[in-house]
């Protein structure tokens, strides 16, 4: 493993991430939208995660910059990171298989919106969100530099701390005690952690 097979294979996955999310956009156009929480909060949450999981990595694997900020190059951290990578999107698409129509990019309720809590979705409530901490912490193993390594964990991470409770309030609106007993039992975003809301 080398530094420029290690960004390639990163950018593959990055590709392979609009490859299995490309026919659920598709799928999902039709569906008509009772409730669309997309404001301008929700534009800048999203535009800092794509920088920070797309646009700086890009930059750094199609240049190289900033070269001054590459770390000592780990081919194990690499394998390791690139390993993540490829669990994360198994664990993506599954969580988009498990949605089908209920799937959006923006917190949005469609018509006959059900609440998903079968397949991937019995162990946490937000797999989607575990896919992306997945790809940004392997983002970080395997793109060694300060910081295209390191923005995935803080464009995502600022996404999701601002986001989460956002969607909650939304799904408890929208279910009301089906969503607080479900909450109650499922893990937030890492399986097997304690029960419970938080």
């Amino acid at each position: 493993m080398t530094p420029l097979i290690a960004k390639l294979l990163h950018g593959l996955c990055m590709v392979a991430w609009w490859v299995i999310r490309r026919p659920f956009e598709r799928k999902t156009k039709r569906n008509v939208i009772t409730h669309d929480a997309m404001d301008v909060q929700e534009k800048l949450l999203l535009a800092v995660s794509f920088t920070g999981l797309g646009v700086i990595p890009f930059i750094y694997i199609v240049s190289g910059f900033p070269r001054s900020l590459n770390q000592d190059f780990s081919p194990l951290r690499a394998v390791l990171g690139l390993m993540l990578f490829v669990a994360s999107l198994g664990l993506f698409y599954a969580t988009h298989k498990a949605l089908g129509r209920n799937w959006s990019v923006t917190l949005k309720v469609r018509e006959e919106h059900a609440l998903v809590t079968a397949g991937v979705y019995r162990f946490v409530r937000h797999p989607m969100y575990t896919a992306f901490w997945m790809w940004a912490i392997a983002q970080a193993l395997t793109l060694q530099n300060w910081v295209a390594g390191f923005a995935g964990i803080v464009g995502f991470g600022t996404l999701y701390l601002f986001r989460v409770g956002r969607e909650e309030a939304l799904m408890r609106a929208t279910f009301g005690a089906d969503w607080d007993a479900y909450a109650a039992r499922t893990p937030r975003v890492m399986p097997f952690a304690r029960r419970g809301s938080k």
